[in-house]
């Protein structure tokens, strides 16, 4: 939908067209570093251009009211400034309130409450963090509105407490990180422990980023993933016999190799393996990107992905098949599963010249192997949230 369009929704539903802004969170891709959050290790997400967007208009009493074009069954959702507890009724609407709850509990109570329409354009169950860009948008849309003068970072952190404790979702802090912090034409390498990072040129004026969703439930993700970070765990534990780490992430290489008998256990010295190197694979990422080689970026895509198929075993016969075909495909320069694994999405980089032929044999590849259809999303690396000014005329 267009930004007109947006406006004339909220016109529609809240029956007010005056003093109204526009706000947009995108959602986010991991280009690099799957698995390593956990172990000490860097990520490398970027923001794209899917999103969520929030048409907003304060009210002069201490009433919130906020309605979902994703989800127009629930109508409109009332609460109040004074009353902002977790609520199964209100469903979608508690990532917002939570952030409210959070920023309040920060500042100070707000003034007075607000009207929001949100429209989001992030594919469902495409694993591009749909609720992190809600919970950014509703947390840039206070600061902005209000005039609250947040340290980004800190907001960024409120976004993965309403996860975490409002919501009751033991994640990570790189969705809302990336999402909160994301840069035009840049990914980010991130440090998940201490919250340092430095931007990476992307520039892919002659390609595209292709996210190709396997379609497939993925049912076993949360129980295996379980099962992955007690492997690392234990292997880290039995490294630690002899060396003084703190996570798997600490370890070079090098010092990997040199130390890995210590584990003992075959299978936990693979996971032990991916975890280091997919750590030094963001390290490369970075140098690779600040080159501007973007051969070498896409060989530690592919180098990902066989990593997380040999040796961390998540990528399961849907996202191989994907991978397998868009490597076979003329003008790409790398892919890999993105996010948990066993369903999901990959992603590749593709020559812009190439990106209808990729799609559609790969799409073919994919149906005939499988059986049904996969979906293909073509995105660019966008900005973080933000208000657009200008960008609607009332």
């Amino acid at each position: 939908m267009d930004k007109q369009g947006l406006f004339k929704k909220f016109v529609e539903i809240f029956k007010v067209e005056d003093q109204v802004r526009l706000f947009f969170s995108p959602g986010r891709i991991n280009l690099i570093g799957e698995h390593t959050d956990y172990n000490g290790g860097n990520v490398f997400p970027a923001a794209i251009t899917f999103g969520t967007y929030g048409v907003v208009r304060e009210r002069e009493d201490r009433l919130i009211r906020m309605y979902s074009e994703n989800f127009p069954g629930k109508g409109i959702i009332e609460f109040s400034l004074d009353s902002l507890e977790y609520e199964a009724a209100h469903n979608w609407a508690n990532y917002p309130k939570g952030m409210i709850r959070y920023v309040q509990e920060s500042i100070g109570i707000l003034p007075n409450g607000f009207e929001l329409l949100i429209h989001g354009d992030i594919p469902n169950g495409a694993g591009l963090s749909s609720s992190a860009s809600l919970e950014m948008l509703m947390g840039v849309i206070l600061d902005e509105v209000y005039d609250l003068k947040l340290n980004r970072v800190e907001l960024v952190k409120l976004g993965q407490k309403v996860e975490n404790k409002f919501i009751g979702v033991n994640s990570g802090i790189m969705d809302q990180f990336a999402i909160g912090m994301g840069k035009e034409n840049c990914g980010i390498l991130l440090d998940c422990q201490t919250l340092t990072f430095e931007y990476a040129p992307l520039n892919l004026e002659k390609h595209k980023i292709i996210i190709m969703n396997t379609n497939k439930r993925r049912e076993l993700a949360d129980s295996k993933y379980n099962e992955r970070r007690a492997q690392c765990e234990e292997a880290l534990c039995r490294l630690q016999a002899k060396l003084d780490i703190e996570a798997l992430g600490s370890l070079t290489e090098e010092q990997f190799e040199a130390n890995r008998v210590l584990i003992g256990d075959e299978l936990l010295e693979k996971r032990a393996k991916h975890a280091v190197y997919e750590n030094g694979r963001t390290i490369k990422a970075l140098k690779a990107l600040k080159e501007g080689n973007l051969a070498y970026f896409g060989e530690l895509m592919n180098a990902s992905h066989t990593s997380l198929k040999d040796d961390y075993e998540v990528t399961g016969i849907e996202l191989d098949t994907l991978v397998n075909a868009a490597w076979s495909q003329k003008g790409t320069v790398g892919a890999r599963m993105t996010g948990a694994g066993f369903g999901g999405c990959a992603i590749a980089l593709v020559d812009k010249n190439c990106v209808d032929l990729f799609i559609k044999e790969v799409g073919e590849s994919y149906k005939e192997k499988i059986g049904y259809e996969a979906t293909f999303y073509v995105a660019s690396i966008g900005d973080g949230t933000k208000e657009l000014k200008g960008e609607l005329i009332r």
